[in-house]
């Protein structure tokens, strides 16, 4: 199964903050996306990524007085990407090996979606039924 599939599932809707935002900015369209992370947007495009583990670390570091501080003080800069060409097999080993929980995904340099543990593991459990589905009909019809 390729990320292009996930993403045909899912939805490409990615949700976007700019780097210069405010930390309470970002806190509030976490809350209205409904989402654990969003991709951090600079002057020359994907800049960071910050999740609600982010926000939840400093805030415990600095106190209320993050709110107000840009997003790009806590975002990390280092952003894993794949494309809609990668296997989702691919991707599980570059979450599993680099601790991360959100990718955006990028093609042809261009942000078209983002996929997160949640978005593997239902693929592999729907990969798996399809399997445990096409068994059991061979079983059944030999």
């Amino acid at each position: 199964m390729r990320i292009a599939d996930v993403l045909r599932n899912k939805g490409s809707a990615v949700a976007t903050v700019e780097s210069r935002a405010s930390v309470a900015d970002l806190v509030a369209a976490l809350a209205e996306h409904n989402v654990g992370a969003m991709v951090v947007l600079g002057p020359e495009g994907i800049s960071g990524i910050v999740s609600e583990r982010d926000v939840v670390r400093k805030l415990h570091d600095r106190g209320g007085e993050l709110l107000s501080a840009p997003v790009s003080e806590i975002m990390t800069s280092e952003v894993f990407t794949c494309t809609p060409r990668d296997s989702v097999d691919s991707l599980t080993v570059l979450m599993t090996e680099r601790r991360i929980r959100h990718v955006p995904v990028v093609d042809g340099g261009e942000l078209v979606g983002i996929v997160s543990i949640g978005d593997v593991v239902k693929s592999r459990i729907n990969q798996l039924q399809e399997d445990h589905d096409q068994l059991t009909a061979y079983i059944v019809q030999g």
